[in-house]
């Protein structure tokens, strides 16, 4: 039978495709609108939720995700995430921990202060580790303290699957111990291996005191050997100086119970440039990060990512920043060829772009979303007013309400809750009253850092200084009290002890 020839007629009854519509956004929970719009209208991230709100960032957050595919195949990975205070750091790292917990990782994160930071001589840097195992998240725990679910997981699974074959909990005990040999290559893997298997014996016995007091040692909560050799019989205790050394051992752990790799995000780096005013302590914590971003970069570790926000002034301040430190400010060296036309994100340092003015709007809308509910969110405040806020906001603070969106976030929350708590209030009039909040100095104009004023002068007996003493800006050296530097001089140059009038 022949085939009826096609007509112009019979094309043009033909239905034409038409492209898919985009997929309704997901609804909003009560528990994520709560935390959503509380944590922004007091300016911090919000721990949940975040793809509700999520935009831009396309190329970072890409070039983040192959860094955690680089864990997922037992490699290692190093950023430094830059961007100015407000950009959007810290939203950057907990959607980048959000992503890594649904591809199965194991994330750790915690902030850098004075008394927790890489290195130190007097706990310090035990007590960043205990801080990152205390924030331990798995998938099962997104919201921290899953390292007592990483450990008793791994455990019931194996005791699951070797007394299902008719094993004894001896035969579990060896086979957990052959299990974990690879972590007694690494350094302190003995200690490590012997502590989990201590929580084995504790779970079979039904020791709940045990098994706690090996998940203490864990979470590096021991502060003398002899306390740890009394209740789990190990002869080390993760100190200051062994701080690296076990999250490797942790990320070397989360492969044998399964997951893909360990991830580290480490916020507040800015602390070390400039609320550490000794130099010494700086040299000795920037030391930390060389090493960490050579063993990442020369493929030393395995299944391991770092993670590190930082400001601008935080990295090339030549006399604090990172790059005072010539071996770091080699390896952390951006690409002379990167300029806004040609990105360049394969290198170890990430800089977050501004958002665009619609990056702008599309956010704000889906705050209006949330705010929302199950209404109809032009019910909450039409498209015309969030324009004519943009446009506020561009008049008041220019360039900054790109740059860094988070009083302009802050700032349209409260008022979305203003209308919500008076209906009868018209945006209009209110839009004409707003002003940015003037409680915190902007940090592109009062200059980096904390206000130093609220630092005790306290230093150890090593000289190791947290948040003074030592080589402090003012000067306070030697017990005496140095006279302040004129107002047009640099003040706190750690170079001033060269100086020769």
């Amino acid at each position: 039978m022949a085939e009826t020839p096609s007509t112009p007629e019979s094309q043009a009854a033909s239905p034409t495709p038409h492209p898919a519509a985009p997929p309704p956004p997901p609804p909003v929970t009560q528990r994520e609108r709560s935390a959503i719009l509380g944590s922004l209208a007091a300016g911090v991230v919000p721990s949940i939720g975040l793809h509700h709100i999520q935009v831009g960032r396309k190329d970072e957050i890409n070039a983040l995700l192959g860094d955690v595919q680089k864990i997922e195949q037992d490699a290692a990975a190093v950023r430094v995430v830059v961007g100015q205070y407000g950009s959007g750091k810290t939203f950057f790292l907990n959607l980048l921990r959000a992503v890594a917990l649904e591809r199965r990782l194991v994330v750790a994160q915690a902030d850098i202060t004075t008394e927790r930071r890489l290195q130190g001589t007097t706990g310090y840097a035990r007590a960043l580790y205990a801080e990152l195992m205390r924030n331990l998240a798995t998938r099962a725990r997104p919201d921290g303290g899953g390292l007592a679910n990483l450990v008793e997981r791994w455990i019931g699974d194996l005791a699951y699957e070797i007394t299902a074959a008719g094993g004894t909990d001896e035969d579990v005990a060896k086979q957990a111990h052959q299990r974990l040999a690879p972590l007694q290559d690494l350094v302190a893997g003995y200690d490590f291996a012997h502590v989990v298997t201590q929580y084995y014996k504790g779970h079979a016995a039904h020791d709940q005191a045990l098994c706690e007091n090996a998940i203490r040692w864990l979470r590096a909560e021991y502060s003398t050997k002899t306390e740890a050799r009394d209740d789990l019989g190990v002869r080390t205790i993760i100190d200051d100086a062994s701080m690296y050394d076990y999250l490797k051992l942790m990320a070397a752990f989360a492969r044998v119970a399964g997951y893909r790799g360990l991830l580290v995000l480490v916020d507040e780096l800015a602390v070390l440039s400039h609320r550490l005013n000794n130099k010494t302590a700086r040299d000795r914590n920037y030391e930390a990060i060389l090493r960490i971003v050579n063993d990442c970069l020369q493929g030393s570790v395995q299944g391991l990512g770092f993670v590190f926000a930082a400001t601008d002034e935080c990295l090339e301040d030549n006399r604090r920043g990172l790059y005072s430190y010539p071996a770091l400010a080699q390896r952390l060296q951006r690409n002379r060829f990167a300029t806004d036309d040609l990105v360049d994100l394969g290198g170890p340092v990430v800089t977050l772009k501004s958002l665009t003015e619609e990056e702008c709007f599309v956010m704000l809308t889906n705050i209006r979303r949330v705010q929302a509910g199950d209404r109809p969110p032009a019910e909450v405040l039409p498209d015309e007013a969030i324009v004519a806020y943009l446009q506020d906001c561009n008049r008041r603070m220019g360039a900054r309400s790109f740059q860094t969106p988070r009083e302009t976030v802050r700032d349209f929350v409260g008022l979305l809750s203003i209308l919500e708590q008076n209906p009868g209030a018209d945006w209009r009039r209110i839009l004409g009253t707003i002003t940015t909040s003037q409680a915190a100095p902007d940090p592109a104009t009062a200059g980096p850092g904390v206000d130093e004023g609220d630092a005790p002068f306290e230093a150890d007996a090593s000289g190791d200084v947290g948040d003074g003493g030592g080589e402090r800006d003012g000067g306070v050296q030697g017990g005496a009290a140095s006279p302040a530097p004129p107002a047009s001089g640099p003040a706190g140059d750690d170079d001033l002890a060269s100086f020769r009038l």
